[in-house]
């Protein structure tokens, strides 16, 4: 029996996706992978120099040049699932001139770790209301897993959760190599909601030490925010789950310490005294947890969940508040 050859379109242009495309190449399941990249330069770039010139130019591309392209609707017609990969702030200008008939039947899988501007909303609820996806059609990726290790192939870990535990393993299947292992989870609010406050925390953590907080504050500090987090998705989405799992606490720890995190490098910035536009000028990169601590905001109004970590990033970020007073005041409700 003839088995059917999976596609994949890959939206997004930066570390992420292209490290996403290149686990999808080294996995040796029969499958055809396509990218779609905003920018036409980077796209003639990649078939003509086969690596991506803004983002891992380590990473080899070997995907036929027609793979390549600007027209997603193009992309997407072709495909079986869909992989967004853009920072959450920029999906609806992605996805525009996209309708639900372009992604009528199509498996939505998310690998961003953020929330949707106005609408408040994680992606599994954005797609699903804005684009008829049904829930048991969406799947999301998350960590501990940075871009960077993966392009130098150091093992590292996925999860991928679905409603839908079976296509969650086809899924998976389609993403194991040499140096990625994979666990399935049917715990898609949990995961995404996860990957929305870790970078939150990860900016708490690059704040402190760019305060001057040492070590041992650092792990005082995650230590109540995977509490505050498990508190946050056990009132959003009451289910069975262990929040010490790789997909939570794995992740959480991951975006808190290391050195390739963005959130932690953004929050240190902001630390040592930066403003929030010349720390985002210097980086030239994307934290998604600037944008995602004033969607939780909004969206914590309606939960009114306890979060003292998320409340004092806003503080800074959003209301001007002076980082030192305001981590010494958070420091003293911290257990």
């Amino acid at each position: 029996m003839h088995q059917h050859k999976n596609k994949i379109t890959v939206v997004g242009g930066g570390s992420w996706a292209t490290a996403n495309v290149k686990i999808l190449c080294d996995n040796t399941t029969e499958k055809e992978v396509f990218w779609w990249m905003r920018n036409p330069n980077a796209v003639e770039h990649i078939h003509k120099f086969h690596h991506n010139p803004n983002y891992l130019s380590s990473v080899e591309i070997n995907l036929p040049a027609k793979n390549v392209s600007t027209d997603l609707k193009g992309l997407i017609s072709q495909s079986d699932y869909v992989l967004l990969n853009v920072p959450a702030a920029f999906l609806k200008d992605a996805l525009k001139g996209i309708t639900p008939a372009d992604l009528a039947g199509k498996k939505i899988v998310s690998a961003i770790k953020g929330i949707v501007p106005d609408e408040n909303q994680i992606i599994g609820d954005f797609m699903h209301q804005h684009y008829d996806i049904p829930l048991d059609h969406f799947l999301v990726i998350s960590g501990p897993c940075h871009a960077e290790e993966v392009a130098l192939e150091k093992l590292s870990y996925l999860t991928i959760a679905s409603l839908d535990t079976e296509l969650a393993a086809e899924f998976a299947g389609m993403f194991n190599t040499r140096y990625i292992k994979t666990n399935i989870s049917d715990d898609i609010y949990g995961t995404e909601y996860g990957a929305v406050l870790k970078n939150i925390y990860a900016i708490a953590g690059g704040i402190c030490h760019g305060l001057g907080y040492g070590d041992n504050f650092q792990a005082v500090l995650i230590s109540n925010a995977i509490r505050e987090l498990e508190r946050f998705v056990s009132v959003v989405h009451p289910i069975q789950r262990d929040i010490k799992e790789s997909a939570y606490l794995g992740d959480l720890m991951v975006t808190a310490y290391s050195q390739f995190s963005r959130n932690r490098t953004f929050g240190n910035m902001i630390g040592k005294g930066y403003t929030v536009t010349s720390a985002q000028l210097e980086m030239n990169m994307i934290a998604e947890g600037y944008y995602a601590v004033n969607c939780l905001h909004q969206v914590n109004k309606q939960y009114k969940v306890n979060m003292p970590i998320c409340d004092a990033v806003y503080a800074i970020l959003y209301q001007k508040r002076a980082p030192a007073p305001e981590m010494k005041h958070l420091a003293e409700h911290l257990s």
